[in-house]
């Protein structure tokens, strides 16, 4: 009677989704589980725009969050006594990861990040680590490493970067020097790396050669093992696509997101690196996933060069 007991318990534990829990992301969101895309949790004042985001390419990330011990995502009782090591991300960056436009420190996009994630894998020790500063470059991001970013010991670093580099006209050149040897460094210490580009917000689109950055990004990242891109500003456009308009995720502004717009970002991220570690997510639409690099950008650093 025990052993079928026991039995009867596992059939039910593999027939719950992994994330049936309820992920407290802060006031008005709903649950996530694998079969709801994290693009659909809600969050005040409306729901996230239901565009799906295709997994981010990050092996060593995948090897952390890939279901252990069989179905369910859970592990089996035969491992239970060896608990995961714990998964660290830090979340490097300026104003829009130090949360400038969001009501309260848990409507950050890294706060709601981290109760998505430990909703979706409540059998791993899961930690996402704010190291965004208001107001800095790439210098000074890179300047941080040693003391705030390398001692967490993370498996990823989420480095939102070139927003304030393309305010105020920072030299390119000396920009993708500076996030090249930030990337190495990080590399080198063993952590993956997802660069994560500018948002869509007017006091950006109006810098003359902002494009640029972006492409710049899009680069480091598409040449550098374990680097990855999350395209904020395709994301933005398959919104836009979707009906929501930039205008609706940023704050009054016009430069950082509302506590809609951190939300939803967050939501889209943990789909990428989820869908990453092998949580089976729909392939995201073409005018999402096809364009590997922005070429938009692209030609507009061409023609600014």
């Amino acid at each position: 009677m025990p052993r079928e007991a026991a039995r009867r318990r596992r059939l039910t534990s593999a027939a719950r989704p992994v994330a049936a829990a309820v992920a407290a992301l802060g006031a008005g969101l709903a649950l996530w589980s694998p079969g709801l895309s994290p693009s659909r949790v809600l969050a005040e004042p409306a729901a996230c725009p239901g565009v799906q985001v295709p997994p981010l390419a990050l092996p060593g990330l995948r090897a952390q969050l890939a279901p252990r011990g069989g179905g369910g995502g859970f592990p089996r009782r035969a491992v239970a006594a060896t608990p995961p090591p714990p998964l660290t991300i830090v979340a490097l960056g300026s104003s829009s990861t130090a949360g400038a436009g969001a009501s309260t420190p848990e409507a950050t996009y890294p706060a709601r990040l981290e109760a998505i994630l430990r909703a979706a894998r409540p059998d791993l020790s899961i930690r996402v680590v704010n190291r965004g500063r208001g107001g800095e470059q790439a210098d000074q991001m890179l300047a941080r490493l040693d003391t705030e970013v390398l001692p967490e010991r993370p498996a990823l670093v989420i480095w939102q970067v070139g927003a304030n580099s393309a305010l105020r006209h920072a030299d390119p050149a000396r920009f993708q020097a500076l996030v090249a040897t930030g990337i190495a460094r990080l590399r080198a210490a063993g952590a993956e790396v997802v660069l994560m580009d500018n948002q869509r917000a007017p006091r950006i689109e109006a810098a003359p050669g902002h494009a640029r950055f972006d492409a710049l990004v899009a680069d480091l990242a598409s040449g550098t093992p374990g680097v990855a891109l999350f395209s904020r500003r395709r994301l933005m456009d398959a919104w836009a696509a979707a009906g929501t308009p930039p205008g609706a995720m940023l704050d009054e502004d016009g430069l950082h997101h509302n506590d809609r717009g951190y939300a939803c970002l967050a939501a889209a991220l943990a789909e990428a690196l989820l869908g990453g570690g092998g949580f089976g997510t729909a392939p995201a639409p073409p005018s999402i996933a096809a364009a590997p690099a922005p070429v938009a950008a692209r030609s507009a650093a061409a023609a600014s060069r």
